[in-house]
């Protein structure tokens, strides 16, 4: 049986995880601050690390900090549990040798699929330190996503785009990975009449362009910067090069693209069976989560945008949001809107 140790300050969110991991059998020891945390990671010497970032004590940066200072604990697969932060604050917990994070609330279905994932790489490295030997080069030393971006960040040809710029049209030869450094990119196609429908969002720390690994296969949509942008660029063939050295890499970003495809799926079957209303709330609160990072922060976005994401016409979505701000849900002032009660938005059906 698999260990994990539970590093969480907030008592019902331990107990809860806690009972989840219990029931997909782990076994579980938990602490409530990172200064426990760190004496009990010594002591058990768990299969994995979940750990929260805010905490008295020590923090989680602090935790990941000592046990990495240890020749046995910092070969733990460490996982953070964070709030939604800014991608410089989840990359600093990553560049400081976390594996992986999960931000908050998060689904049991989510947990335990990066729990999961991260045993199974840390087993596929362990084979791997006993049967081969590194060659010293830059892309042998990439070893999962988080060194694949900052190889990005580090090497990519870096990119600025400002608000409305188109950064590939539909039709053009896709030879460029990106990774989004700052800002958000909409993603977006034609219909047959001539409307555009948003097929996916981007933002910091998410790979964009991904179509084939063959040269020259065209874009299937285009992309738009939905502020000022920031990206890295990697030719399709350097990294095609990295992903063939580096097998683990590559089950990562298949597990990556396969959950892109899922939220399609999700945003699709939304937009063919939801309600106006329901449709509506569920795209604001999508906009919300990826282009703010405060509760009380408002959104700005076109109100085409959102209809076309909602799959709704541009009228219907506008009359819905004036029914959201009668009934007090929402405040809007121009092209910004705040969303004030949260969980009715959630529950509308």
């Amino acid at each position: 049986m698999k260990t994990i140790l539970l590093i969480e300050d907030d008592r019902a969110l331990r107990e809860n995880t806690e009972e989840l991991l219990d029931l997909a059998g782990y076994a579980v020891t938990t602490a409530p601050n990172g200064k426990i945390g760190i004496t009990a990671a010594k002591e058990l010497l768990p299969d994995i690390i979940l750990c929260d970032i805010m905490m008295p004590e020590v923090d989680g940066y602090g935790v990941l900090k000592a046990l990495n200072e240890d020749e046995i604990t910092k070969q733990i697969p460490f996982i953070f549990l964070s709030a939604k932060t800014e991608h410089k604050e989840i990359r600093k917990g990553m560049d400081l040798g976390a594996d992986d994070y999960l931000t908050k609330p998060f689904e049991e279905e989510d947990l335990i699929s990066a729990i999961e994932s991260r045993l199974a790489k840390h087993e596929i490295l362990k084979q791997n330190a006993v049967s081969d030997h590194k060659q010293e080069t830059i892309e042998d030393d990439i070893l999962d996503l988080n060194e694949l971006k900052n190889f990005f960040d580090d090497n990519g040809d870096e990119l600025t785009f400002s608000q409305g710029d188109i950064i590939y049209k539909e039709g053009q030869a896709s030879n460029t990975i990106f990774l989004v450094l700052k800002g958000v990119v909409k993603c977006h196609s034609m219909d047959e009449d001539g409307k555009q429908l948003i097929t996916s969002l981007y933002r910091g720390d998410d790979f964009l362009g991904f179509t084939s690994f063959l040269k020259n296969v065209p874009y299937q949509e285009s992309a738009t910067a939905m502020e000022d942008v920031v990206l890295a660029g990697i030719s399709k063939e350097n990294l095609k090069e990295i992903l063939e050295k580096n097998h683990a890499i590559s089950l990562e970003l298949v597990e990556l693209l396969s959950g892109n495809i899922k939220e399609i799926k999700q945003q699709l079957l939304q937009m063919a069976y939801s309600s106006v209303r329901k449709k509506t709330a569920q795209t604001l609160l999508q906009f919300a989560d990826i282009m703010t990072t405060q509760a009380d922060e408002p959104i700005k976005i076109s109100r085409s945008d959102l209809a076309s994401v909602a799959g709704i016409a541009t009228e219907s979505l506008i009359r819905t949001l004036s029914g959201f701000k009668k009934e007090g849900l929402i405040e809007i002032e121009g092209r910004n809107i705040k969303i004030k009660e949260l969980k009715a938005l959630q529950y509308i059906t």
